[in-house]
């Protein structure tokens, strides 16, 4: 894990988390870490939350703007 990560006081950080990266700013807290299988990305603050994107999720989705962007052309 990176410097950043270790800085990190929030026991819910699982140990197998892989790629953690640590920003504070637009929300008092936000993460992006991935498993084996998932991408996650946390929100801490007024409104905390987890999502979970797995890894079909995200190929579906970079399927589906590929196939817009395909038919509408490329965004400028």
């Amino acid at each position: 894990m990176s410097d950043q990560a270790h800085n990190v006081k929030h026991e819910a950080v699982p140990q197998w988390a892989e790629g953690l990266y640590y920003k504070r700013g637009l929300f008092s807290e936000a993460m992006v870490y991935h498993s084996e299988d998932a991408i996650y990305f946390e929100v801490r603050g007024q409104d905390s939350g987890i999502v979970r994107f797995t890894f079909e999720m995200v190929d579906t989705l970079k399927k589906v703007v590929e196939e817009r962007e395909a038919l509408v052309g490329s965004p400028k």
